[in-house]
């Protein structure tokens, strides 16, 4: 009687189980349109406020600046002074973890969900993503599901990341490969005040 997208018949508890997926979708999705409303007032305790309200963890000293985009808030966790730069995308659909002292730059894309080419229904798989204490991630970089970056490690500017990166080491390219080692492994620095209008 009941019918998926694709055809394949449907009982009536898997039928009901798609229209409740599809509500809270929806909600989710109404969610996430206020937040990106949020994202543009220019005043970091509002921000922190309204993605906290939505559900984010966000440790004390953290700011995520204008114009960040989510896609399930509730998954997301940032440490203690942290920043997070403008017009970053940060994925939720699986846990996205991202440690103290940690600089993302501006329009740095973190995945945790895409689609498996190899599916006869095109389904997306799910892989949380961590970023470690005291990362610096540069503009435009794009992280992939299921990455771990180690401590202190450092992403070069429009690099993709498709696998771990170890503690310390530079990584940049596409995809990303280790480009240097970072001396400094003994971190203890803060990141400091953001910027007021961003």
């Amino acid at each position: 009687m009941f019918k998926d997208k694709n055809g394949k018949s449907l009982s009536v508890s898997e039928f009901f189980g798609k229209v409740r997926n599809r509500i809270g979708n929806i909600w989710l999705e109404i969610i996430v349109f206020k937040l990106h409303l949020a994202g543009c007032v220019p005043s970091h305790s509002f921000r922190r406020f309204a993605y906290r309200l939505a559900g984010m963890k966000i440790g004390r000293g953290s700011t995520i600046h204008t114009k960040a985009r989510f896609y399930d808030p509730r998954n997301i966790s940032v440490g203690e002074d942290t920043i997070v730069g403008e017009g970053a995308v940060l994925d939720g659909r699986a846990k996205l973890t991202i440690g103290n002292h940690v600089d993302i730059a501006s329009e740095v894309m973190v995945y945790n969900s895409e689609h498996d080419i190899e599916s006869d229904s095109f389904k997306a798989k799910d892989a949380a993503v961590k970023i470690e204490d005291y990362v610096f991630v540069g503009p435009r970089a794009i992280i992939l599901p299921g990455v771990t970056i180690g401590r202190g490690a450092v992403v070069a500017a429009g690099a993709v990341v498709t696998r771990d990166v170890p503690p310390y080491a530079i990584v940049g390219g596409v995809p990303a490969k280790i480009i240097g080692e970072r001396k400094n492994k003994s971190l203890v620095y803060k990141l400091g005040r953001a910027r007021l209008f961003r």
